[in-house]
């Protein structure tokens, strides 16, 4: 029974680093997901609306790579870097919810560990998109 019990808690554990790392493309994943919704209500059938899904998904991705890469001042970079920061906070916040549904009794405590929550992968997520770019050529 221990066994099972340590088990889940890795097994949380795994799974809660996945997210928090996955939380970082937050933006291009949920226009993904929008727009392959719209294309789905719009009967462009499972398969189209997956491939519309996809190359939204895909070319939201690439904008903020090559936004990243191309801006050279220091305070556009970091107006990129928060305007997709901020879905990360919203799903880190989500994440910790989640997490904690059924072991924090009081929802003040389970608030402020959302917040917690919220702040950590919105910061995180903030410094991996606002770092500078590796110049080196090997």
């Amino acid at each position: 029974m221990i066994a099972v019990m340590l088990m889940s808690v890795a097994l949380i554990a795994g799974l809660c680093v996945l997210a928090y790392t996955l939380a970082v493309y937050a933006l291009p994943f949920m226009l993904a997901v929008e727009a392959a919704r719209f294309a789905y209500v719009t009967s462009s059938g499972l398969i189209g609306a997956g491939l519309v899904g996809l190359v939204a998904g895909a070319v939201a991705y690439g904008l903020l790579v090559f936004d990243v890469a191309s801006l050279r001042s220091p305070v556009l970079r970091l107006i990129v870097a928060l305007v997709f920061a901020a879905p990360s906070a919203v799903a880190g916040y989500a994440l910790v919810h989640g997490v904690t549904g059924e072991a924090v009794p009081s929802e003040v405590w389970r608030q402020i560990f959302c917040i917690i929550g919220a702040i950590f992968v919105g910061i995180s997520a903030l410094m991996r998109w606002s770092a500078p770019l590796d110049t080196k050529s090997s």
